[in-house]
């Protein structure tokens, strides 16, 4: 049976990733990615992706760090970019709900997508009140040209066919298995096949039946039944459907 892919999980914030990554891949899933949120993470990020196989990094600046940015995080940036076991670009975007002041975050931002396009990379985009504005520093900058996928989507079926006709797949969570979500669970019926991907973003958005606990990289098992019960997909197809998205969007081997 095809492998999972878990294209979004915060490994450096997991105590002792090993041994969860053991109990993930008897369940199943054989590959994460591990977004950035700070140059101060770089390091680790890359440490995790070299001693874990299966584990990739996407360095990048989360729009909570955009305000310490510098023209040296750039420079590193770059350089990192170009290790085999970088991937992507991410965790990078815009969100009302932080402190970083909303005109650095959008500087940083579109810096972040001139380099993911200077390097061939895809974005991780991280999206809080803000996939409007996003998506037209997007258009305005190209960035649809190599595409990636939108984090943690939650949004309306209108935003996400905007996304994916950008070039963006949507990011699969936990949410999709809260009882209160009404919205997400009507949008995985409706988009393409080709637009899913799975995630887990532990040790955050916990699904149910565990919200309240950290998350584990096992439960992305979880969000891939949900998703199978949506669509009517068996978990093979689910597999192996999610798993030639994320391969295909990240340039997985």
């Amino acid at each position: 049976m095809t492998s999972y892919v878990d294209t979004h999980i915060h490994l450096d914030f997991l105590t002792a990733p090993g041994p969860l990554l053991a109990e993930a891949r008897s369940a199943g899933v054989g590959a994460w990615i591990v977004p950035g949120v700070s140059p101060e993470r770089w390091t680790d990020l890359l440490a995790i992706a070299e001693q874990h196989a299966g584990v990739y990094a996407a360095p990048g600046i989360h729009p909570q760090s955009a305000s310490r940015c510098e023209k040296s995080h750039l420079e590193e940036l770059r350089r990192l970019l170009d290790h085999p076991k970088v991937v992507a670009l991410g965790e990078v975007g815009l969100d009302r709900q932080v402190e970083s002041p909303w005109q650095i975050q959008e500087e940083v931002f579109v810096e972040m997508v001139r380099l993911a396009l200077e390097m061939d990379k895809p974005l991780l985009i991280h999206a809080r009140r803000s996939t409007d504005r996003i998506l037209e520093l997007l258009q305005r900058e190209g960035g649809g040209r190599r595409g990636g996928i939108f984090h943690a989507f939650s949004g309306s079926l209108e935003t996400a066919r905007k996304i994916i006709d950008m070039g963006f797949a949507l990011g699969i969570g936990g949410v999709v298995t809260f009882p209160s979500a009404k919205r997400l669970p009507e949008v995985v019926r409706a988009v393409p096949a080709e637009a899913l991907v799975l995630e887990t973003d532990a040790p955050d958005m916990t699904p149910d039946p565990y919200r309240g606990q950290p998350n584990r990289p096992v439960y992305l098992t979880l969000v891939a039944d949900r998703l199978a019960e949506l669509r009517g997909w068996s978990l093979a197809e689910t597999a192996r459907i999610t798993t030639e998205n994320s391969r295909r969007i990240l340039r997985l081997a």
